[in-house]
């Protein structure tokens, strides 16, 4: 009998020639060359600004509408952003906690980071992958924050524009805090992002996706609430101090390439997304067609055994549904070659005929 597959880190860090790896969300393309080109010449070791880069920060505030440096702060990846805004919108410890409402299905990690920041993690469930604003609304309300993830992990999902500014004028009414993960806001295939606005709107963003940096971890937080970034950087003083100074000399060098890096792998991600998704809607398989982002979300009972039989049997990993709160879904990330894919498709197939056809 195969041991069981606890979560995705008996995944994460995995990979050999037999392997196809439809787990991670790590882009398979390379960053831009101006970021391999500083390392030559680059000798930055010393501590840095704890909220980040002057010269990082002061070129990301170019990318959003009356923005400055210091409504910035550059984190180890798009995580501890999370980790840190929770914390600091957090109830005093050891007084009564509070409440977030994240969309269902949701990033593997949410439900971990509330709780981590002493915070209970509500719920409001998406309807193929879309805000139901109704359901959305008796969630949020009494709650001290709201997650939306637009373009969504694990749905692949792209929230509709005016769903999004209902959302904005709900929190900013109620005073609710809007966590606005937007680390695929660079890979949208059906119109440009839309930037929550609001007094208590805090904006996660990273150069894994974009940038194809994952392994550098540098990400960061956007807001215009400066006690909330004042008391971010408090914090992050006493925890990891400042993000690593090499790797955002490379997010910035990033940052500078030609726009056309960013722009011409939207259309490589396009193409994967049709491969991936009409070679499975082929196979009869039931899922919706990913507006952004890089992952599919097919239907599937037993979704823990049909993960355990891919890898086991067919060399293949693939992500439990249940992670993500979505227990009869299984994802897959085509953050990969189109050979891959085929092959990937070819070994589904053959589970599809032989194993699944028995559950």
């Amino acid at each position: 009998m195969n041991p069981p597959i606890p979560g995705p880190s008996f995944f994460i860090g995995k990979g050999d020639d037999s392997l196809i790896s439809f787990g991670s969300g790590q882009p398979d393309l390379p960053p831009p060359e101006e970021a391999f080109a500083i390392l030559a010449s680059h000798r930055g070791f010393k501590y840095g600004p704890v909220a980040g880069s002057v010269a990082l920060r002061s070129e990301l505030a170019k990318q959003y509408a009356d923005a400055g440096p210091d409504d910035f702060v550059i984190t180890n990846g798009a995580s501890e952003a999370i980790d840190l805004a929770l914390r600091a919108i957090a109830p005093p410890v050891g007084g009564p906690g509070g409440k977030v409402a994240l969309p269902r299905p949701y990033y593997y990690s949410y439900p971990h980071n509330v709780r981590l920041a002493g915070m209970e993690p509500v719920y409001y469930d998406l309807e193929e992958g879309k805000i139901n604003l109704e359901t959305f609304k008796k969630a949020a309300t009494g709650s001290i924050a709201v997650f939306i993830n637009s373009p969504s992990n694990p749905t692949g999902t792209v929230q509709d524009v005016e769903t999004l500014k209902a959302v904005e004028q709900f929190c900013a009414r109620e005073g609710i805090y809007i966590l606005s993960d937007e680390v695929y806001k660079d890979l949208i295939y059906v119109r440009e992002n839309y930037l929550l606005h609001g007094p208590h709107v805090v904006t996660i963003n990273s150069f894994s996706k974009t940038y194809a940096m994952c392994g550098l971890r540098v990400g960061y937080l956007f807001s215009k609430d400066a006690e909330l970034v004042k008391a971010v950087v408090e914090m992050k003083t006493h925890t990891a101090m400042n993000t690593s100074i090499l790797a955002q000399d490379m997010a910035l060098a990033a940052l500078l390439s030609p726009r056309s890096y960013v722009t011409s792998y939207v259309d490589v991600w396009k193409e994967r997304r049709d491969r991936m998704y009409t070679g499975m809607r082929a196979l009869g398989l039931e899922l919706w067609e990913p507006e952004g982002a890089f992952y599919v979300l097919p239907t599937f009972k037993h979704s823990g055994r049909v993960v355990s039989d891919l890898y086991y049997t067919y060399r293949m990993i693939t992500y439990d549904g249940a992670w993500f709160g979505a227990p009869d879904r299984v994802r897959f990330s085509y953050a990969l070659d189109v050979t891959k894919i085929d092959e990937g498709l070819r070994r589904l197939k053959d589970f599809l005929e032989n194993e699944y056809k028995n559950y």
